[in-house]
């Protein structure tokens, strides 16, 4: 049962939640001690509230997930979790997580209530329509980041905003691209939306958010207003980390059939965690000294 519990609120899902911090590192907080602490904080809330959700569309899509080759294990669809569990889960979580968004500040909380309040609506009907399925789980991603500078009561880059929006518009297609692969035949029957996508759209969709990130975060890199407001013209040393990180994810994709879970794949890939642990620590670098 615990085991089961564990596996149903997804804490390998949590990486997501790091996306946080990139406000704490890009406002030059990092030598902050309290806003780091604030951060973590923020984290911790947004690792509950992901939990309820996973719990909520776990609940939702579990006669889907029964057609799922993957998905049919998990703790509901598999019946090995009952759906009262889940629903005292799913408020357990969400409401410990909107009683510390509510404690930290109030723009934070109402960051809280829009990513549960998208999350709900893109369960219930936005993964059904085309496009906006995958437009849906990038916005989350904004409301992470936009949630990470409101934690810490700085202004949220536009910048980063959007680099998060294609950087997760990228990562979901790419997943709907190994899902329609994976399923075949079968794919309407666990996603309604994989019967109007194909795969020679999906590639095109990942071809212009692939260059539209590496230009956007070139574009970004030689800013002048960013380098006025971050005291640096040197982050443009961080764009070749950018550029094979990118690369690499389309390699795993289209050479190495993977894609479906780009956690898995960030935790499991050495080149692209090294790739990403080399940005971070040349990016601060570039930063703070």
């Amino acid at each position: 049962m615990l085991f089961d519990l564990i596996k149903l609120i997804r804490p390998t899902q949590w990486l997501k939640n790091g996306i946080i911090v990139l406000a704490l590192v890009f406002a030059g907080e990092l030598t902050h001690i309290g806003k780091i602490e604030i951060s973590i904080i923020a984290i911790i809330i947004f690792c509950l509230l992901s939990s309820a959700v996973y719990t909520f569309n776990d609940l939702i899509d579990k006669e889907q997930d029964r057609q799922h080759p993957l998905k049919k294990s998990r703790p509901i669809a598999s019946g090995r979790i009952k759906t009262g569990l889940a629903l005292v889960i799913i408020i357990l979580f969400a409401g410990c997580g909107l009683v510390g968004a509510w404690f930290l500040n109030l723009h934070f909380f109402y960051a809280a209530l829009a990513f549960l309040g998208l999350n709900a609506l893109y369960t219930l009907w936005m993964k059904n329509v085309v496009i906006l399925d995958v437009m849906a789980i990038a916005i989350s991603f904004v409301i992470r980041a936009c949630a990470g500078a409101f934690a810490i009561e700085v202004p949220a880059s536009t910048w980063m905003l959007i680099n998060t929006l294609l950087l997760a518009m990228f990562l979901g297609l790419g997943k709907r691209r190994h899902e329609l692969i994976l399923l075949e035949k079968g794919a309407n029957t666990h996603r309604k939306t994989l019967s109007v996508y194909s795969a020679q759209l999906l590639d095109q969709f990942i071809a212009v958010i692939t260059a539209s990130i590496i230009v956007i975060y070139m574009l970004y890199s030689f800013s002048t207003e960013v380098m006025t407001k971050l005291g640096t013209t040197k982050l443009f040393i961080t764009i070749p980390f950018v550029v094979y990180g990118v690369f690499r994810y389309l390699y795993l994709i289209y050479r190495e059939d993977l894609g479906g879970s780009p956690t898995h794949v960030f935790v499991s890939d050495k080149p692209i965690l090294i790739t990403v642990f080399l940005w971070l620590i040349t990016a601060s670098l570039i930063l703070y000294t």
